[in-house]
This record gives structure tokens, C-alpha cells and sequence, in this order.
């Protein structure tokens, strides 16, 4: 289609010079124009090609018209240079489009025929009033076409940023979700062996249990790193393809299983519920289930207490949630050089929320966080 488009733009500028040689100059720089459109294949296959045609075809125009060898007829061939105005907006395209050398190069040969033309064809004081208005068209299809560049380019650093930002977002997002899973099934495994390894020889059936729940443990976190990465295939749809259904992400529905995995850990946890408990948005269940399981995570690792309190509050408006220990107060290195407390930062963060993390005057550590909730978050649930 561009070849056919370039033959029939030359076949038009051919009828239009030989076939209508009593027509005035005006009448075939608007013909050249509109035969320009012809040419938009070859414009956007080869741009260079399209220029030269574009050249070619309106220099035909002025120098074919019978009219552009009497000086005598001023307005004809003053008409005639309109017919530039094509190569004009070719030369636009070029600056928008291609590389700084390719537009430099193209602007000059644009220039240099123009003039060269224009000087040959023009006479007296129109040879500069049609040299002026030749360099304003060109300067003006120049600037459009750098303003288009500029645009483009623009947008296309934004949206560069935006990926990057969406990738930086994204590995938070796992970061927090491995160390959040991770961290505190690790904490439970290692309680769990130490404890089984100091009563292995005397107390046997305590060092049986203690490895069930190691086993136990083992086998979520093992759960959980696959739906993770899972999750994190998703974007090629044949990788999941075949894949077991998956087990749903915790939610506040899973306290009381993270309640007796921490009691087996030594840390006893008290789980208090208060408002209408109702279905909560995906989102703000998980991250409110994530803060308590860091939460008991550093009681068990650093409060150095055997009693804590979860208390989960469904308001109006917003969900609350406290974790309170009566330990030495300090979360230790899970505050200072851990990523715990930031992740929960993170977490609350990202849904608007508000979180406060520190030793309580009376002793012990409180972490307490306040998730807003849309208007609508579902119907009321049975108490579990």
C-alpha cells in the first residue's frame, strides 16, 4: 500500500502539471497539497523517502507552471511556493519522529532546495517576502515537530517511572509478606527445637509435641512460600495452569490458630473481639492479620514475658487492633535493626491508617494500628 500511495502521488503531481498547464499556481499548490495525503504509508514506513517525493513534487509544481517563467504574473507564482507547505508538514513528522542528526539533515536539504528555488523563480522584492515566509513555515513545522518529541519523550519517562515505582511497590509488598510469614514461623520452629532438644532424653512426649508443632508449622510457612510464588508467576497464565487450588490468604478468621501456634511457643494469648464482626476487604484482612502475627512474633522473641492480649475492634469506620504485652518493654533488635515494626508501618500506611509501636509507661510494649474501612465492607458473620 505506502509503494501504490507513493506511484499514485507521483502520477497526481504529473496530471497536475502537465494536464492542467492553464491553471493558476495557487490551484496546483493545493493540489499538492492534498495529493501529500498519498504519501502517508511511505511517511510513516521511510520518512526520508516521503521527503524527497514531497521535494520533488512541489518543486514540479513551480517550476513545471507554465506561469513561473513570466515574471510579468506575480500572483501565480508567489501561489505556486505554497505547494513547500507539504514538505513542511513532512519535515514536521521528521523532527517528531526521527533522530536529531536525521532532522538536522533533512531540515538543511529542505532549506537549501526552497531557497535555491525560490531565488530562480521569485523576482524583485518577492524574492524576499517569499524567502521570509518559506523560513517561518519550516521554523514553524520544526517547533511542532520538537514539541511533539518533547511530549512524547515526557510521556514515556513517566511511564517508565511508573513501572519502576510499580516495581519497587510490588517488591515491598513481597518483602514484608516472606518477612511477616517467614520470620515468625521461624521464631516457633526455633522455640519449638530448643525446647525439644532439652527434654528429648526426660520428658518424651513433650519432645514429641514439640516437633508436631514444628512439623505443623513447617508445612504452613511451606504453604504459604508457594502461594507467594504462585502469586508471583501469575502473569504467564500457562505457569499456573494445572495447579492445585490454592489455600486462601489468613485473615483475623486465623487468630485463634495463630493464638495456639504462639502458646506452643510458650507465649500465652488472650484474643479479645468487640463491635459487629463482620467480612472484611481482602486487603485490610490480611494486613490486620499480619500486624498481630509481627506483633507476637516480637513478644515471643523479645518481650521475655508468657501473656500478651490481641484485641480486635470492628467500628464503624474504622478496624482497631492492639497487641499488649507486660514484658521488659523494648522489641530488642526486631525494633532497632529488624524490619518487623517497618513493615507494619508499610502495611498501615498503604491503607491510610495509623499505627503507633512503643513501651508502655506501666511496663510492657503496646502496638496498636487503626485501619479505615469503606461504607460497605459486607454482611454480618457468625461469631467464631
Amino acid at each position: 500500500m505506502a509503494w501504490a500511495g507513493g506511484v499514485l502521488y507521483l502520477l497526481v503531481v504529473g496530471l497536475l502539471v502537465g494536464g492542467m498547464p492553464r491553471a493558476s499556481g495557487t490551484v496546483h499548490a493545493v493540489g499538492s497539497l492534498l495529493a501529500v495525503s498519498l504519501l502517508v504509508g511511505v511517511l510513516r514506513r521511510m520518512p526520508l523517502l516521503a521527503l524527497a517525493m514531497t521535494l520533488f513534487g512541489s518543486t514540479a509544481m513551480v517550476v513545471g507552471t507554465p506561469s513561473s517563467h513570466h515574471a510579468s504574473v506575480s500572483v501565480s507564482y508567489q501561489g505556486q511556493f505554497l505547494s513547500y507547505l507539504a514538505v513542511d508538514f513532512v519535515l514536521g513528522f521528521i523532527v517528531a519522529t526521527r533522530t536529531r542528526r536525521a532532522s538536522i539533515v533533512a531540515t538543511a536539504v529542505s532549506f537549501v532546495v526552497q531557497l535555491l528555488v525560490i531565488g530562480g523563480f521569485a523576482h524583485g522584492d518577492n524574492v524576499t517576502v517569499n524567502v521570509v515566509i518559506a523560513l517561518l513555515a519550516m521554523a514553524a513545522s520544526c517547533m511542532v515537530g520538537l514539541l511533539s518529541r518533547e511530549r512524547r519523550e515526557h510521556a514515556v519517562a513517566l511511564r517508565s517511572q511508573e513501572v519502576a515505582e510499580a516495581v519497587t511497590a510490588e517488591r515491598l509488598r513481597i518483602a514484608r509478606e516472606l518477612h511477616d510469614m517467614v520470620a515468625h514461623s521461624i521464631g516457633i520452629i526455633a522455640i519449638q527445637a530448643g525446647v525439644g532438644s532439652r527434654v528429648i532424653e526426660t520428658q518424651p512426649a513433650e519432645a514429641r509435641e514439640a516437633l508436631r508443632a514444628i512439623e505443623a508449622t513447617s508445612r504452613e510457612t511451606l504453604s504459604g512460600l508457594r502461594r507467594t510464588l504462585v502469586a508471583l508467576r501469575q502473569a504467564d497464565p500457562d505457569a499456573a495452569s494445572g495447579q492445585a487450588p490454592l489455600a486462601p490468604s489468613p485473615g483475623l478468621a486465623d487468630l485463634e490458630r495463630l493464638a495456639a501456634a504462639t502458646a506452643d511457643a510458650g507465649v500465652r494469648v488472650e484474643v479479645r473481639r468487640s463491635g459487629e464482626q463482620r467480612a472484611l476487604p481482602a486487603d485490610i484482612d490480611l494486613s490486620a492479620y499480619r500486624i498481630v502475627q509481627e506483633a507476637l512474633t516480637n513478644v515471643v522473641r523479645h518481650a521475655g514475658t508468657g501473656h500478651c492480649r490481641v484485641a480486635i475492634g470492628y467500628g464503624d469506620g474504622e478496624l482497631s487492633v492492639e497487641v499488649v504485652d507486660d514484658g521488659r518493654g523494648s522489641t530488642g533488635n526486631g525494633s532497632a535493626h529488624g524490619f518487623g515494626i517497618v513493615g507494619m508501618r508499610e502495611r498501615v500506611g498503604l491503607l491510610h491508617g495509623r499505627l503507633s509501636a512503643g513501651p508502655r509507661p506501666e511496663g510492657g510494649f503496646r502496638v496498636a494500628a487503626r485501619l479505615p474501612l469503606p461504607e460497605a465492607v459486607g454482611v454480618p458473620v457468625e461469631t467464631r
